[in-house]
């Protein structure tokens, strides 16, 4: 079992609660023929308010862990505590979106079926959309908008109900650098309002713009480490607090 390091200073305190707790997790894919350990016992702690980025080769665990968390999938063994009772927001390498409606009504959808009403769904997804900066576009369908509006409106549906932990598996992967880099500002815009989020790159420079990188490989844990970034949202929060 892998062994979570001690918290360094400098990273989100533990008083502002955690989010995930993964303890011991496993994960055995078994084809019949032959048995894959896609995870080897993970422990994972995430707090709110923290922007993680993990990062690994391909074949490395890390979208096993994430598809975990999200309850995608289930352990072979360990814990995940609490799982069920968060609420997520995905965000996918190729958007998921629907073609055949609108940019507003793809971020309405998961109001439509948490069963909010039209005032106050109009009204999010308004805000929401305003958020990403696409206030003009909400009337586009996703076919009218460039690779990096259409993540936009996937991670404007992504908080539509306000999750606990918003989780993103390669959101820049198919994104030219420009876009990727403006996809990751937003996420570093969120993550200063407060937002807890988890993202999947296999780009380093991009994860170095998280306030904690956790590097999977072969199934375990290598590193969790805080980034330089943490220290300087910490100084930012304090002067606005």
């Amino acid at each position: 079992m892998s062994v979570l390091p001690r918290r360094r200073n400098g990273e989100i305190p533990a008083t502002d609660g955690v989010v995930i707790r993964m303890a011991g997790i496993r994960k055995v894919y078994d084809t019949g023929k032959v048995k894959v350990e896609a995870l080897r016992g993970i422990d994972l702690v995430v707090h709110r308010g923290e922007f993680v980025a993990v990062v690994g080769p391909s074949g490395s665990g890390k979208s096993t862990l994430m598809n975990l968390v999200g309850c995608l999938d289930t352990p072979t063994e360990g814990g995940l505590a609490d799982a069920r009772n968060r609420r997520v927001g995905f965000v996918f390498q190729s958007f998921n979106l629907l073609p055949q409606i609108t940019a507003f009504e793809n971020v309405e959808m998961p109001l439509l079926f948490g069963g909010v009403g039209k005032r106050e769904r109009q009204a999010r997804v308004t805000e929401l959309m305003d958020r990403v900066g696409l206030a003009d576009r909400m009337e586009h369908r996703p076919t009218e908008l460039s690779g990096g509006q259409m993540q936009r409106v996937a991670i404007a549906r992504a908080l539509a109900m306000n999750p606990d932990v918003v989780l993103a598996d390669e959101p820049t992967g198919n994104l030219d650098t420009s876009s990727g880099g403006d996809i990751m500002g937003l996420f570093e815009e969120l993550w200063r309002q407060g937002r807890t989020l988890v993202v999947i790159t296999h780009d380093m420079a991009l994860a170095r713009r998280a306030g904690r990188i956790v590097e999977v490989r072969d199934g375990l844990i290598l590193r969790d480490e805080p980034t330089g970034s943490v220290a300087t949202l910490r100084e930012a929060r304090a002067s606005h607090g």
